[in-house]
């Protein structure tokens, strides 16, 4: 374990977590409910404000889909490092404190005076489901220039996700500077929207990518027109990249390598935020694949800590909760 390191690469977002209800979506947030949209800083306020006059409280956290991963893989043991960009801030201060102290290695975070650190507003209404409204800020900086051959030092894994498919150069830099240097990529399709708008530039980019995660609304997207089954949008996935996984939340997960597909169960709780549980999931699947443990061990490792943080707000899970699953797993 000592050999592997995993560089992510994603916005940093300091999370803002609100639980609200049906209503309160359908009258003040526009857009689909359950998918991420861009928003600017004013739309932002302006939710923050009406949540605020409801009496919905917020809870803040350091996040972003990349880097709930990466964070979950340091708690789990390995050495990692995270591609971002936060602003000159306090909020970009705290979010590289906030790695450090876990063990995270900062020295891959970018920082700019152009614009604010990253936030995403994480709306979870009762049914669990969250509704993302982000703005990126400081992160939508970040550019194939920025990505340089020292951020790769020491590196074996690289771990991206979709959402970066938005800045223009920057997942192809990624992919080209891993190979170059011999790490093993995972893919993160990131959500539905990220497919549909980016659906030639996945076409291009997957055959150079190792493991690929989509859950079920993005396998639907990226094979429209097929009737959905997992284990068929799994076997299509699978003659793209040596490793497909399909997540189909409380139904657990298909994975499929080498021609051989099985079912990992979700294990059964009672979630009150799905906020990161896919993030996490992927973390505990890259953990068990990347330390050589099997694809059973991490598609039950990764079933592990989704259901942990299910059962809280956010994406973060407490150091007895890691703990525990440590022991548990002989991380």
């Amino acid at each position: 374990m000592k050999k592997i390191k995993v560089l992510g690469s994603g916005s940093p977002i300091l999370d803002v977590l609100l639980k609200v209800d049906d209503s309160f979506l359908s009258s003040f947030v526009s857009g689909e409910k359950g998918g991420m949209n861009m928003i600017d800083a004013s739309e932002q306020e302006r939710i923050l404000n009406k949540a605020k006059e409801k009496g919905f409280s917020a809870k803040y956290a350091v996040g972003g889909s990349a880097f709930n991963t990466i964070s979950s893989l340091a708690r789990l043991g390995l050495s990692t490092s995270f591609i971002g960009k936060t602003g000159k801030d306090p909020d970009g201060a705290y979010f590289r404190k906030a790695y450090e102290s876990i063990g995270g290695d900062p020295f891959s975070l970018k920082e700019t005076d152009q614009a604010a650190t990253a936030n995403c507003i994480c709306l979870v209404t009762p049914d669990s489901q969250r509704t993302m409204r982000s703005n990126l800020g400081a992160s939508t900086l970040i550019t194939p220039e920025d990505i340089s051959e020292s951020d790769f030092r020491e590196v074996t894994h690289v771990h991206i996700e979709g959402y970066q498919l938005f800045l223009k150069g920057v997942v192809k830099k990624l992919v080209e500077t891993a190979k170059k240097h011999h790490c093993t990529v995972s893919f993160d399709m990131a959500s539905f929207e990220v497919v549909r708008l980016f659906r030639g530039e996945l076409e291009a980019l997957l055959p150079d990518v190792d493991i690929v995660f989509a859950n079920e609304d993005e396998a639907k997207e990226f094979f429209p027109g097929m009737d959905f089954v997992p284990e068929k949008a799994l076997s299509l996935l699978a003659e793209i990249c040596p490793v497909a996984v399909v997540k189909v939340g409380e139904k657990g997960a298909w994975i499929r390598e080498k021609g051989e597909s099985f079912h990992v169960e979700a294990n059964k709780v009672k979630a009150v935020d799905t906020t990161g549980a896919g993030d996490l999931w992927q973390a505990g699947f890259l953990y068990g694949y990347l330390t050589g443990r099997g694809l059973k061990y991490a598609g039950r490792l990764g079933a592990e800590v989704s259901a942990n943080v299910v059962q809280v707000m956010g994406a973060e899970l407490p150091e007895e909760t890691w703990r525990k699953i440590r022991e548990r797993f002989g991380c």
